[in-house]
């Protein structure tokens, strides 16, 4: 009966993953030369080591956020510019310049992330940064509605992969704990956004000048996302290994750091047809995409309708820009208190999804259910739902990433989800029915049970399934011994020729998370 038992455990050992060395990751050459070179990471050295990749990562790619998430706005302060009476469109092109804008944004998604993976990473993301300066700046010539819907295509066309690169880029830096609670830290420079915007816009709006706000509005934005293009040019990173602000030993560091925490890959050149096959078969891929469209169906309360909506209120177009300044205070104050949370507590995503869409739906059923002549309250209730999923949107977004492995796989992933990202969005604004303003109890209901009812529901089910798959793995690994586990083998050809193998970490092959068994999904 023993000898069964040992002959089945050795028909379920793991067989040795073996893969060619230009599929493995592309860190593995610097961890073969150099890898045995550097002592163990003592405390004080991760400190130091972190506060630095704070300076040099954090800070860059949350001045890209905030720039971002002020020329994804551009429209809406136009609209208390001066863009309606300069331009002559009406309440409903207006909305549909929203819409556009993700119409450019869904169709380069698959070309984006393909010249992602494709390209040097950092000048790919500087150069996409330069693109959308350019088209910024154009908005001033267009002057009618047709050379408007030119530009938001264009527009959404190169902001559209921006987003899902930052993500891989702290994914290429920090482990999993740290990016737990780096995600809405990093994403306070998107609830911030509205600040500057609404300075800027109050500010503009006080000129004399000739050129109507809306133009000044646009060369201010311009000129500063043309600054940032020149930063990141010279700053933004491939990868770890080609980090030129880090040392060799720091490098090495970084990379072990990434691959100990996450048991996957940091880059990968090459596109793998398995593993973009195994994402559209993988259910949870799916579901990510799903809840990406069920929450962006209310983005353009946000980033379209709020100036409106407060001006509707009564408020004045000057008054309206210091409410979307109050309004993004209050957004980065809950990112603060979230990221907190998320320090503290850094399981049960989804938990902390549902947590902050219970907020929103208050304030929507507020904007429903309160008289109109009550503005105080009402205006209360529209920054109570605007501001505050979009936490949730932080959360999901860094889970979408964080369960899954393989290089190739997570680019598809997030194409899937920034493809529900783009549809919700281009759904958001068409919910606006100017018919029924200034109520729109449409609108507010349906963003009530779609997007702050159903997106946490998405999650619930998204965590059944890994924690499923979670328990199965690990009753299966605690069968094995260390070395069992770690059993994998990269080929490569020696200098005469020939193809040898050596062992390596299973995090270096670059394998999904259904190939490596080894791997844990984060809850």
């Amino acid at each position: 009966m023993g000898v069964t038992k040992e002959a089945e455990l050795t028909q379920r050992r793991p067989a040795p993953q073996t893969v060619a060395k230009k599929y493995a990751d592309v860190t593995l050459r610097m961890i073969e030369d150099h890898g045995d070179d550097f002592g163990p990471l003592t405390p004080e050295k991760e400190k130091a080591l972190q506060r630095k990749l704070y300076r040099h990562i954090m800070i860059l790619i949350s001045a890209i956020n905030i720039i971002l998430f002020i020329d994804k706005s551009t429209l809406g302060y136009a609209a208390i510019l001066g863009l309606f009476e300069e331009t002559g469109i009406t309440k409903d092109e207006y909305n549909n310049l929203n819409t556009f804008f993700y119409v450019g944004y869904l169709a380069a998604q698959w070309p984006g992330h393909y010249l992602l993976q494709k390209l040097p990473f950092g000048r790919f993301v500087a150069a996409i940064i330069f693109l959308w300066a350019v088209v910024i700046f154009l908005h001033c010539v267009a002057t009618k509605y047709a050379g408007l819907v030119v530009l938001r295509l264009a527009l959404g066309a190169v902001e559209a992969v921006i987003v899902p690169a930052m993500e891989i880029t702290i994914g290429m830096f920090f482990n999993r704990e740290e990016q737990a609670f780096l995600q809405p830290i990093f994403w306070v420079t998107c609830q911030g956004a509205p600040i500057v915007a609404g300075f800027i816009s109050y500010g503009l709006l006080w000129t004399k000048s000739a050129v109507l706000p809306w133009k000044l509005f646009m060369i201010t934005t311009g000129g500063l996302t043309l600054l940032l293009a020149i930063w990141a040019w010279f700053c933004y990173p491939n990868n770890p290994a080609e980090a030129r602000f880090l040392t060799l030993e720091e490098k090495v560091q970084v990379i072990q750091r990434v691959h100990g925490s996450s048991q996957s890959s940091i880059e990968q050149k090459q596109f793998k047809k398995a593993q973009f096959i195994e994402t559209l078969k993988d259910p949870v891929s799916w579901l990510f995409a799903l809840q990406a469209f069920t929450l962006m169906y209310s983005n353009n309360l946000t980033y379209g309708q709020q100036n409106l909506l407060t001006t509707s209120l009564g408020v004045s177009s000057l008054g309206s820009t210091l409410v979307a300044v109050a309004g993004g205070a209050f957004g980065v104050a809950l990112c603060i208190f979230a990221a907190i949370v998320l320090k503290w507590h850094p399981r049960n995503f989804a938990v902390h999804g549902l947590v902050w869409c219970i907020p929103a739906v208050a304030g929507g059923i507020g904007m429903v259910a309160i008289p109109w002549d009550r503005k105080l309250a009402l205006l209360t209730c529209l920054l109570l739902a605007g501001h505050t999923y979009g936490i949730t949107y932080i959360i999901a977004l860094g889970w979408t990433t964080s369960s899954a492995a393989g290089y190739t796989k997570k680019l598809t992933r997030n194409v899937m989800f920034m493809v529900g990202y783009s549809v919700g969005n281009l759904v958001s604004p068409q919910i606006w029915v100017p018919a029924a303003a200034p109520r729109y109890y449409g609108a507010w209901i349906s963003m009530i049970v779609v997007s702050w009812v159903g997106t946490p529901a998405i999650l619930f089910v998204i965590r059944f399934i890994l924690a499923r798959r979670n328990a199965e793995r690990e009753r299966w690994i605690a069968e094995f011994s260390e070395e069992e586990r770690e059993a994998s083998r990269v080929e490569q050809y020696d200098e005469d020729g020939q193809v040898v193998t050596k062992n390596v970490d299973i995090a270096m092959l670059d394998l999904t998370d259904m190939e490596n068994k080894f791997f844990i999904y984060p809850l």
